[in-house]
């Protein structure tokens, strides 16, 4: 593993993400990035506890929350996703292409990628955030990715900012 490798290694892969929620995140954020002109961040701690799979920002501060689901077992076992909704003006579930779609409540937005690529299957429902919540998550993501930034630089710099 390189350098940067095991720097981005603690944040964005922990070990806790099976081979195929990896292949779909990497494309559900190319597919942010490239068509929503987003910027994505990926294991996103919450206040409340949990830990968004991605969260997307938009030009004009808008926050979408992609919640993956690998397996027809990571859906049925997951209950905490309504959590998720709090924290965003829009939520997805985002799922590899060989999942069926049907397992998926009807009224959440949905999403397809693999490890290229991916697409919106289903719109989500827009629930503005409330302007202090924007602008509490604005400055999280604006800290974290300044915190993920200098661990690439300085890699023997631990989370906590000590050495």
């Amino acid at each position: 593993m390189s350098e940067i490798d095991s720097a981005l290694a603690p944040q964005i892969v922990d070990g806790r993400q099976s081979p195929t929620a990896l292949r779909v995140q990497r494309g559900v954020m190319r597919f942010l990035r490239s068509v929503h002109d987003m910027t994505c961040f990926a294991e996103v701690p919450l206040v409340n506890g949990r830990r968004a799979d991605v969260i997307a920002l938009g030009g004009k501060g808008e926050i979408w929350i992609v919640e993956i689901k690998s397996s027809v077992t990571d859906y049925r076992v997951d209950s905490k996703w309504p959590d998720y909704k709090d924290f965003c003006d829009r939520f997805f579930f985002c799922k590899p292409p060989e999942l069926d779609a049907g397992i998926f409540p009807a009224d959440e937005g949905l999403m397809v990628a693999d490890g290229h690529w991916g697409d919106i299957m289903r719109p989500a429902p827009h629930a503005p955030l409330a302007g202090a919540r924007r602008k509490a998550m604005l400055l999280k993501l604006a800290r974290l990715g300044a915190d993920r930034v200098h661990a690439l630089m300085d890699p023997a710099t631990l989370r906590d900012g000590s050495f």
